[in-house]
C-alpha cells in the first residue's frame, strides 16, 4: 500500500511539475525516467535467465504425475485467463476508450538532459532459452554448483529490484506523466484510469467464478461454498501484495475445502511461484488498454497475441516476490512482441501496479481451486508424500 502511495503521489507529482515547473525541472524529471528505464531494460534479461532457470532447477523431483498435473494446470489456466482477458479487453475497450484527442497549441517536447545508454547483455528471447536449456539441464545432471549459482543469481537481482528499482518507480512514474502532461495528452489517458481498472478486477472475478464453477462441478460440491472458504486468502493478499505472506492462510483454507495436507502442502507453494493467472489477466489487459490510450500501435488480433500470451505465462515463473514482479518480468515481451515503447511501458508499469493486490488476490486464490483438481486426480497417496518430501528439501522459495 505504501508503494501504492508512492505511484500516486509520483503521478500527481509529474503532473504538477509538467504543468507548472520551469523546462530545466520537466527535463530533470524526464532524464530520471530514461535512466530508469534504461536500467529497467538492462535488468529484465538478467530477470528471466536468473529466475526462470532457478524456477526449473528447483522444480520438486521425483514427484512424477503429480508434478506434472500441478505444473500443466496452473501453465493452463495462466494463458488461459489471459486469452480470455485478451479477447474481452479487445472488444470492449475500443468502444468505450477515447482515441487521442488533438494536441493542444501549447503542448511541446523535451529531451533528457543525459541520454545514457545501458545496453542490455541479451536479448529476451535469449535469456528465456537459456534459461530453459540450463533449467532442464540442472534438474537432468543434479549439478549443485549451477543450481546455487542461479538461485544466488536470482538473490542478487531480486536484493537489486527490492531495493532499487522498486524505490525508484514513482520517480519514474512521475517523469512519465510529466513528459505526457507537456505533450498535452495527460488528462485524457486519466480518464480511462478508473473504468480499466474496474475491468479487469471484474475479470479477476469472471476466472475465478469459472474456476470454481468447474471444480465445484467436478467435486459435486457447491462452487459457492468453496470460493467462500477462500476468501481470507482473497483479503489476505489485497492486503499485502505477496503470494508469499498470504502462504499460511492460503493453505489453511485450501484444507478447509477438503484438500489432502500433503497435496496442499505440495500444490500451494509451487503454485504460488507458477500459477499467474491473476497477473495474466491484468497484463494482457493493461496493454490493450496502453495501446488504445496511446494510438501508437493497432491492437494485434488474438491469434496475433496468442505466442505472447504463451510466453507471459513462461517468464512468469517464479516471479520475485516484490510488488510489480510479474509486469517486471513481462516488460521485456511487451517491447520485444508488442512493440511498446519507453512511455507505453512507463503506462503499463503505473496501471498494473495500481490493482497489483487484486491480481495477487485472484492467482492465490485460484491456486486453491488446483489443489482440489490435484488433489481429485493424485493416484497414490505415496506420490504426494514423496513429492511434499522433495519440495521441503529444495531450496526454492516462494
Amino acid at each position: 500500500m505504501k508503494l501504492i502511495l508512492k505511484l500516486i503521489a509520483g503521478i500527481v507529482a509529474g503532473i504538477l511539475v509538467g504543468l507548472f515547473a520551469p523546462d530545466v525541472l520537466v527535463q530533470i524529471l524526464i532524464t530520471m525516467k530514461a535512466l530508469i528505464s534504461q536500467l529497467i531494460g538492462f535488468t529484465i534479461p538478467l530477470l528471466i535467465l536468473f529466475f526462470v532457470t532457478s524456477g526449473i532447477a528447483n522444480l520438486p523431483k521425483n514427484s512424477g504425475k503429480l508434478l506434472g498435473k500441478t505444473v500443466g494446470l496452473s501453465y493452463l489456466s495462466t494463458m488461459g485467463a489471459g486469452a480470455m482477458a485478451y479477447l474481452v479487453a479487445s472488444q470492449v475497450l475500443p468502444s468505450v476508450l477515447s482515441t487521442p484527442g488533438e494536441v493542444s497549441e501549447a503542448a511541446r517536447t523535451l529531451s533528457p538532459l543525459i541520454d545514457l545508454k545501458i545496453p542490455p547483455v541479451m536479448g529476451v528471447m535469449t535469456a528465456l532459452a537459456i534459461a530453459f536449456i540450463f533449467g532442464l539441464g540442472i534438474t537432468s545432471t543434479n549439478s549443485e554448483q549451477l543450481r546455487k549459482l542461479s538461485d544466488e543469481g536470482r538473490n542478487i537481482i531480486e536484493l537489486f529490484l527490492s531495493k532499487v528499482m522498486v524505490p525508484s518507480l514513482p520517480f519514474y512514474i512521475s517523469g512519465v506523466f510529466a513528459d505526457m502532461t507537456i505533450q498535452g495528452t495527460v488528462f485524457s489517458t486519466l480518464k480511462t484510469f478508473t473504468f480499466v481498472l474496474i475491468l479487469i478486477i471484474a475479470l479477476h472475478w469472471l476466472w475465478l467464478s469459472l474456476q470454481f464453477l468447474t471444480t465445484g462441478a467436478m467435486l459435486g460440491r457447491s462452487p459457492f461454498k468453496l470460493l467462500k472458504n477462500m476468501i481470507p486468502a482473497y483479503v489476505t493478499a489485497i492486503g499485502t501484495m505477496s503470494s508469499a505472506a498470504s502462504l499460511p492462510v492460503t493453505l489453511r483454507q485450501t484444507e478447509a475445502n477438503g484438500v489432502k495436507k500433503p497435496i496442499a502442502n505440495f500444490v500451494i507453494p509451487l503454485c504460488a511461484n507458477i500459477h499467474m493467472s491473476g497477473s495474466a489477466i491484468s497484463i494482457t489487459s493493461v496493454c490493450v488498454a496502453v495501446i488504445l490510450v496511446t494510438g501508437n500501435a493497432t491492437v494485434p488480433s488474438f491469434l496475433e497475441a496468442l505466442p505472447f500470451i504463451g510466453m507471459l505465462g513462461i517468464t512468469m515463473v517464479a516471479a520475485p516476490g516484490a510488488p510489480g514482479g510479474a509486469v517486471m518480468a513481462a516488460v521485456g515481451l511487451l517491447g520485444s512482441m508488442m512493440g511498446f515503447t519507453e512511455a507505453m511501458i512507463g503506462l503499463q508499469i503505473a496501471l498494473h501496479l495500481a490493482q497489483d493486490g487484486f491480481g495477487t488476490a485472484c492467482n492465490i486464490t485460484g491456486d486453491g481451486a488446483l489443489a482440489m483438481w490435484v488433489d481429485k486426480f493424485a493416484e497414490e497417496p505415496e506420490e504426494a508424500m514423496s513429492a511434499v518430501a522433495e519440495s521441503e528439501s529444495s531450496s526454492q522459495t516462494v
